[in-house]
């Protein structure tokens, strides 16, 4: 018999079910207490096209489904049906079925910062991160942040750099590198920490696949810290989701003549917490031990 996590696995293969689909029929589950649902019942919840029920019906009837349903079992996987998934993951809006890990997943459930800001990272934006990053290690917290050029990456090397313990949240799948790089920092931290994606191993980028990844980023962590964001910026996609779950967010000020401090200094004028010091993030973790 399928079990739930099976059935999970399974929907996460049907193409053309988009997020909001894969949460619908996660709450359909929760709260009928099922472990799976007909197809007829899939096409219902979701309002699939009727191109794309064929297309899911053609892939079912071919065995096509089935062997790529064997292949993803090769693969390290946890879904929302089982105890290892992140507690606070869990709770917000839309969490991914699946996360496709390389690493030590249980990092996840440890208390975790998330640290993002701009790719076009200012020597302002080193000179902060450089100081507070051996403070946060020190306190045995893990930083989470997308493995993009500028502040994710510096934010992961750091962490690093003071046998601290990263995780990366990636919009492309566990085991390619984007952007590419040379030094091969994501096999480093897939070897000293943890590459999370909730993409099929096979899937292709998207542009859409990193907005959506800010959610798992904002998600995994009890507060969330922006270093540097321009007015326009990626950074405030993940602070404004954070503030929707109700997750701490920090901005650290900037010069009002850096465009690169313009975001930020935004988000403080809305009520973000103007983060001057590490003990203000340490202190959202006093009972995180």
């Amino acid at each position: 018999m399928m079990t739930r996590r099976d059935f999970l696995l399974w929907v996460r293969l049907l193409p053309g079910i988009g997020l909001m689909g894969r949460h619908k029929i996660w709450q359909f589950l929760q709260e009928t207490q099922r472990q799976r649902m007909t197809l007829q019942e899939i096409f219902t919840l979701t309002e699939l096209s009727a191109d794309t029920q064929t297309k899911i019906r053609d892939a079912i009837r071919s065995g096509e489904l089935r062997c790529v349903y064997n292949l993803l079992k090769q693969y390290s996987v946890v879904t929302l049906a089982d105890d290892a998934y992140p507690e606070l993951l869990r709770e917000i809006a839309q969490p991914p079925l699946c996360l496709f890990f390389q690493g030590d997943f249980a990092l996840v459930n440890q208390p975790c910062v998330a640290i993002v800001g701009a790719r076009e990272l200012t020597p302002y934006g080193q000179q902060v991160l450089a100081t507070w990053l051996p403070h946060l290690v020190g306190a045995k917290l893990v930083t989470v942040s997308g493995l993009a050029r500028g502040t994710d990456e510096a934010v992961h090397r750091g962490t690093m750099a003071h046998a601290g313990q990263t995780i990366a949240v990636i919009g492309t799948v566990v085991d390619v590198a984007y952007p590419k790089r040379r030094d091969k920092l994501q096999t480093q931290i897939s070897q000293q920490g943890l590459i999370l994606s909730e993409y099929l191993p096979w899937e292709p980028p998207a542009k859409h696949h990193f907005p959506e990844r800010n959610r798992i980023i904002a998600g995994l962590a009890q507060a969330t810290v922006i270093v540097e964001a321009r007015q326009k910026s990626g950074s405030l996609i993940t602070a404004n989701i954070a503030l929707d779950e109700n997750r701490v967010v920090m901005a650290v000020p900037g010069p009002v003549t850096s465009p690169l401090s313009a975001g930020t200094n935004a988000l403080i004028v809305a009520g973000a917490i103007p983060l001057i010091s590490p003990a203000q993030i340490l202190a959202e973790y006093v009972n995180a031990w």
